[in-house]
């Protein structure tokens, strides 16, 4: 966590929470989401405007956590902002020597593999659990083809339980629309 997140933190300890404004989609791209999004129903199907802006995204990415229930967010100064997941809290890019990183770029060692009823490919991790991104898929087979990686089928509805993560922490709270 950045060090001026922390002193909002200490100067401000009170500030609301806040739900559904932000949303993290299979590919590790972070959608902002305003009002008129959220209206138009939950996320991803609604999901509101791509941020592309390094620098915010890197703050986002260095701030990213989770909480004691498994809702991910984003500590902005003094409020954090929890995230509306699309498949995982994590997504995965693989490197050509099967190296795995996440979209915040910090490395991991996969300690499980896991195929779901949609042929998506997750990673299990110190980390937390984590979808491997699209453009990696080829590499992912090699790793595995060669048993690097030996998939465990798992129905995707099952895997927030499993892993402890809230897919959407804004349906669990007062006045919010459920998934």
């Amino acid at each position: 966590m950045d060090d001026i997140v922390r002193q909002a933190l200490a100067k401000w300890p009170n500030v609301p929470h806040c739900y559904g404004w932000l949303g993290l989609d299979a590919r590790g791209n972070w959608y902002l989401r305003d009002d008129r999004t959220q209206a138009m129903g939950p996320f991803p199907a609604a999901k509101g405007s791509l941020l592309r802006h390094e620098k915010l995204i890197d703050f986002i990415q260095r701030n990213y956590e989770h909480d004691e229930r498994g809702q991910w967010f984003f500590q902005n100064g003094p409020q954090r902002v929890y995230v509306e997941l699309e498949a995982a809290p994590w997504v995965w890019r693989i490197g050509e020597d099967f190296s795995v990183r996440s979209h915040t770029g910090e490395p991991v060692e996969p300690s499980a593999c896991l195929v779901d009823e949609q042929g998506r490919l997750y990673l299990a991790a110190p980390l937390g659990l984590g979808l491997v991104h699209t453009q990696d898929m080829g590499i992912a087979a090699e790793a595995v083809e060669q048993g690097r990686w030996v998939p465990e089928h798992v129905r995707a509805e099952e895997l927030p339980v499993r892993f402890g993560h809230v897919m959407s922490p804004a349906a669990g709270q007062p006045g919010q629309a459920g998934p």
